[in-house]
């Protein structure tokens, strides 16, 4: 019956369930406001629909759990059979799957399905671990990857692997999805990143180079200018959208990473990033047959900004 229920709450406009989790909102550390451009537009409103049913989940947190469970693609499967843009299970979706686009069939592989379904299952996982001690965010997304019986049984985040980087990386995120309630600091490491960058102006750009030997691509210069200041940043150059909070245009500071899409409402097709100086410059490793320059910053694909240990 209370699967009934829970599907009962999702008529528009949705009321925010007062749960009692006490402490909850404590552990956001960003408004509760998502970040313009840092989901696909089409999913936007839905996240920041569903996103604040519950105090224990924010539009920035459940858009931060839905791209670590399956970076935004609501085709995906798992080798474990796991459907969609939340990752159900066929079994837990047959439970806590629910028709939340009225268009008469609960569909995981409906992106407003998922996400208003993630959101439920999300809050319901909350009620259920609500008297285990720890964090309740914490303990609420350890139940969405491992089930509420193993939080607590574990009294918490259980001591798995999997579950304990779960956590950990969707409560690292949250940060890139929010606009933050205060003045972003510039990054300690920016001036060393574009210092390294500035070392390899004209080195000739190499599609897939790392470094290793001695050429990059684009993504391939960010994550090796970060690497030199003690930062680590993910490969690719969409991964790295993610890898602090975004910017407006007006704040770019030197060594920021500055984007570029195919289209500007979906970060998915971002193709491009660079490293940014000062007036209105970067330095990048643009394409093969080229080396690596400055280049004005403001093109028609420009997307956005990241300042990475911002």
């Amino acid at each position: 019956m209370r699967h009934l229920v829970l599907a009962a709450l999702f008529v528009t406009p949705l009321p925010v369930l007062g749960l009692g989790l006490v402490g909850a909102a404590a552990a956001t550390p960003v408004s509760g406001v998502l970040a313009p451009g840092t989901v696909p537009a089409a999913f936007a409103p839905a996240i920041e629909q569903y996103g604040s049913l519950c105090p224990t989940l924010t539009p920035p947190r459940l858009a931060a759990q839905l791209y670590q469970e399956s970076g935004f693609d609501p085709a995906a499967v798992s080798p474990a059979g796991a459907q969609g843009l939340a990752q159900f299970m066929p079994a837990t979706w047959a439970t806590h799957g629910i028709d939340a686009n009225h268009d008469g069939s609960a569909d995981p592989f409906d992106p407003i399905d998922a996400i208003a379904s993630a959101a439920a299952y999300d809050c319901e996982l909350a009620v259920e671990v609500h008297a285990v001690p720890g964090d309740p965010v914490d303990n609420m997304l350890a139940a969405y990857n491992a089930g509420p019986y193993a939080v607590l049984q574990a009294g918490g985040v259980p001591p798995f692997p999997e579950t304990q980087t779960y956590v950990q990386r969707i409560r690292a995120l949250e940060a890139a999805f929010g606009v933050s309630g205060a003045a972003i600091p510039a990054s300690a490491a920016a001036a060393a990143a574009v210092a390294f960058a500035f070392s390899k102006l004209g080195t000739p750009y190499e599609w897939g180079g790392t470094g290793a030997d001695g050429r990059f691509d684009c993504s391939g210069l960010t994550r090796a200018a970060y690497a030199s200041a003690g930062i680590a940043l993910p490969r690719t150059s969409r991964e790295q959208w993610y890898a602090g909070p975004h910017l407006e245009r007006t704040s770019l500071q030197a060594g920021d990473l500055v984007f570029y899409a195919n289209d500007l409402t979906n970060p998915a097709t971002i193709h491009h990033v660079g490293i940014y100086v000062s007036t209105g410059y970067m330095i990048d490793a643009p394409f093969t047959g080229a080396v690596i320059r400055f280049d004005p910053v403001d093109q028609p694909d420009y997307i956005g900004a990241v300042r990475p240990g911002g």
